[in-house]
This record gives structure tokens, C-alpha cells and sequence, in this order.
């Protein structure tokens, strides 16, 4: 019997932070008691819940071991007060499908799943890798992100795949603001549902007028309450508030679906008064031109959330 995951809300892929060891991994130890205070901080904040080990925390540069130990974190550092969904991506749907089951162990709620990494597979191959994770037992969102796997689970697939047990959701990351509808009316064709969830913060706006019921962010990590407001009021159809809100974070939230995401992210924590800190490789420091440019966009959207009116956060 398939289970349920409510994810109506602001679900925060969660940077990781680390801090210097010259014995882990490029220098760089994850720092656990930073990373449950974070947890607990966007909780406090009004979030749904937290996504560790997703693109932004890093995943592909931990170790086994820690990436399990990030997972274990979140959840205890969540409690009950939460959902975690944990990222179980990887290769080959083995080792998704491992990742997943070591979730399920750990307590998260349920698991993000990219379509096999790292190798461009076909239709047969996707249905097969979603349906082996299914396996695992948990509630699981698939993920569309045709940039980094170039492959793109279109609206025809998205509905066949709405048919495997335990597929509750889509994170799409498309950028392309029609699939919510296309989405929908794929799978009422098919006779399947799933729940779209908006994926690119730079699009969250647009996709949540379209039907997507949450948000799977990485800017929440800066801007934690401020992005529930937006979310919140989208949802009860206060638009033209939401809209106050999100035209003064745009310019950040455009650097979410850039390739230096997760520097720009951690850089945006560090000047909100958090900690970002340094990535792993092979993520390098932002060029000096960048980080300005970062800098200069986050700044543009504290000062125009500074001007909004005491009631509209």
C-alpha cells in the first residue's frame, strides 16, 4: 500500500556546512552541530521541512558514510516538528534504491530521486530505476532536472511514472512554467495523479498560479521566513502580496538555477548573518567579478525587503 507525504509547504534543500580538518575530504569536515542548528532554525522559521544530501548539500562529494550521517541529522534535528525528505540519487537504481532503504531506516519521511546519474538513459531505463527506489518503501518525488542529467521527464512520461508505488511527487526544475498543466492533464489522461512541486525559485511564482501545491527551494536557506510569507499566500490566493514579496527576492532567487548555485546560496547565508562557509570540490570559490555580482543581487534583496511593510513577512 502506497504511503503519503504532505509536502504542501517550503521544503528546504539544505546547504551543508563544513568546517576545516585537514584529514576529511579536501580539508573540509561537515560540521553536524552547524548543520542541526540550520535545520532547526528554518523549522523555527515556519518551514515544512529540510532536504538533505539533495544537489545543494553536496551529496556527490560526501562519503558513504557521512552522506548517511547527514540524513540521521536532519532527522533528529527535525523531530516531529517536520518532514525530511531525504536525496537517495545516484548511478544506477542499486544504489539509489540503497540509498533509499538507509533513509527509511534513519526515519526520513520520504526521498528525492533523480533519474539515473551520470549516464543518459532511455524511457525503459527511467521506469525501471523509479520503480526498483519504489521498492525502498518510502514516499518518493522524482525529479526533473534536464540540465544536470540531460534527461528530461516530460509530461507523457512524468503520468506513467504517477503510476509506481510510493511516486507522490515531481520536483520539476524544468524552468519551463507550462508543465504544471501539461503535468495535469498527462496524468488525468493516463488516469494517474501526482503533485508538482516547484523546484526553481526563480519560477515559483508562476508554477504555483499553475497548480503546483509546494515548493522544494534552496533560497529558503537565506531567506527562510520570508519565503514561507510568499508560499503562504499563494496558497490562499493572495497574489498580489506574494508578488510584493517575490518581485524584491527575484534578483537572488535567480542565482538557483545557475551553476554556481550552491556557492551563491552559501555566500547569501553568510551575509544574512548564518553560515554558509566553503563547498567541496569540485565546486570552486566564486571568481571575484561573481561573488560581487552575488553580492550585489542579495543586497538589492534586503533592501527591498527592508522597504515592504511591516505586515507583509
Amino acid at each position: 500500500m502506497a504511503r503519503e507525504l504532505n509536502l504542501g509547504g517550503v521544503v528546504v534543500a539544505t546547504a551543508l556546512p563544513y568546517k576545516e580538518n585537514p584529514s576529511a575530504p579536501a580539508g573540509l569536515e561537515v560540521d553536524h552541530d552547524r548543520f542541526a542548528a540550520h535545520c532547526e532554525w528554518l523549522i523555527d522559521n515556519g518551514c515544512r521541512g529540510v532536504g538533505p544530501n539533495g544537489s545543494l548539500g553536496e551529496y556527490s562529494s560526501l562519503t558513504d558514510e557521512e552522506r548517511r550521517r547527514v540524513v540521521q541529522t536532519a532527522v533528529q534535528a527535525v523531530g516531529d516538528r517536520g518532514v525530511v525528505v531525504a536525496g537517495v540519487h545516484g548511478p544506477g537504481w542499486h544504489q539509489a534504491k540503497h540509498w533509499a532503504e538507509l533513509a527509511a531506516e534513519d526515519g526520513a519521511d520520504g526521498v528525492l530521486c533523480l533519474p539515473p546519474t551520470m549516464y543518459r538513459s532511455d524511457r525503459r531505463g527511467i521506469v525501471e530505476h523509479f520503480e526498483k527506489v519504489s521498492e525502498a518503501g518510502l514516499p518518493m518525488m522524482i525529479y526533473n532536472n534536464p540540465f544536470d542529467t540531460k534527461v528530461d521527464l516530460t509530461p507523457d512520461l512524468v503520468a506513467e511514472l504517477a503510476g509506481i508505488e510510493n511516486v507522490v511527487a515531481i520536483k520539476e526544475f524544468s524552468a519551463d512554467v507550462r508543465r504544471a498543466f501539461e503535468i495535469n492533464d498527462a496524468c488525468e489522461a493516463a488516469g494517474t495523479s501526482i503533485d508538482v512541486i516547484a523546484g526553481a525559485d526563480d519560477v515559483l511564482f508562476e508554477l504555483m498560479v499553475d497548480g503546483a501545491v509546494g515548493w522544494f527551494g534552496g533560497y529558503p536557506n537565506v531567506f527562510p521566513a520570508e519565503t514561507v510569507a510568499v508560499y503562504n499566500y499563494m496558497a490562499e490566493g493572495r497574489y498580489d502580496e506574494a508578488r510584493e514579496i517575490y518581485r524584491s527576492l527575484i534578483a537572488a532567487f535567480r542565482w538557483d538555477s545557475r551553476t554556481e548555485f550552491v556557492q551563491a546560496i552559501k555566500l547569501g547565508m553568510d551575509m544574512v548573518g548564518r553560515y554558509g562557509g566553503p563547498c567541496r570540490p569540485p565546486r570552486t570559490p566564486l571568481s571575484r567579478e561573481m561573488e560581487a555580482q552575488v553580492r550585489a543581487d542579495t543586497q538589492r534583496a534586503l533592501e527591498a525587503l527592508a522597504r515592504l511593510s511591516p505586515t507583509a513577512v
